[in-house]
């Protein structure tokens, strides 16, 4: 407990964010004393580096670089990238599954800063690399830190993106081709966005469901979640440097008009 409380002056503070536009400051807490208090902490960087050749989808070509101008030549340089837009650590959107529900841009910058719950099941997926999230998972670090808090982002830590950039040891597939990586559960989902109301999740994998589901071409707990609405972060990096509770996160991508999703910066701030 004592982590939310060495942390509740900091979601104070950000919260008198949200309002000092109207009322100047909230409770006496101004923007420069919010950002006294958040840059007073440790700020750890939960995302890849992408580039040609990076894992991804089965589905999804390489990315693409080409130099347009070079410093040598022009005095500046641009490069012109294409990839798609599940792209190294990314946000999926709803309208990445559902047509009609929130694209990128519509996503509210207030669901873009959250508090930060991670739950950790790295040792079970090291011994069991088909290993789902439970709810017995979920409900021994309530024990441990009290009620996830309503509007918060949970992260599923495994410990695979040490795998990262590794595409055949992310898949980890058999000798038949049937991938074995962990996964989210259905219970757990419904747990989390129906009953914690929680804002986000995300993972270190390339998918929210298990190799064994996605083999088959299975993504109905993704399509779950984002028929809520809501929206995921996919190849989460260093999960294994942040607390499971205390911390915040921001995530951050570019507006893209009507975007079915695009990479990602996920920073996490934390004690």
């Amino acid at each position: 407990m004592r982590a939310w409380i060495r942390v509740a002056c900091s979601l104070a503070a950000l919260a008198a964010w949200q309002v000092a536009g109207a009322e100047g400051q909230a409770k006496g807490v101004s923007l420069t004393d919010a950002l006294a208090v958040i840059q007073a902490h440790r700020f750890v960087d939960l995302t890849h580096a992408f580039a040609p050749g990076i894992p991804h989808w089965k589905g999804a070509p390489d990315e693409r670089v080409k130099t347009l101008y070079t410093v040598d030549k022009d005095g500046f340089r641009i490069n012109e990238y294409c990839h798609i837009g599940q792209w190294g650590t990314h946000v999926d959107p709803p309208a990445h599954f559902h047509t009609g529900l929130h694209t990128v841009d519509q996503i509210e910058p207030k669901e873009m800063l959250m508090p930060l719950v991670v739950i950790d099941v790295h040792e079970q997926a090291a011994r069991n690399p088909d290993y789902l999230l439970s709810v017995e998972d979920i409900h021994a670090w309530e024990q441990r830190h009290g009620r996830i808090p309503r509007g918060a982002f949970v992260a599923m830590r495994t410990d695979w993106a040490k795998r990262w950039p590794d595409n055949k040891a992310l898949a980890n597939a058999d000798a038949a081709g049937v991938f074995h990586y962990p996964g989210w559960s259905m219970p757990v989902l419904k747990l989390l966005y129906e009953e914690r109301g929680i804002t986000a999740s995300g993972h270190e994998t390339t998918d929210t469901d298990p190799g064994l589901q996605t083999t088959k071409d299975d993504y109905s707990l993704e399509s779950y979640i984002l028929g809520t609405n809501h929206y995921q972060i996919e190849l989460l990096a260093n999960l294994d440097q942040v607390p499971e509770a205390g911390g915040l996160i921001f995530v951050t991508f570019p507006k893209v008009e009507n975007g079915s999703g695009f990479p990602a910066r996920v920073i996490a701030v934390v004690p």
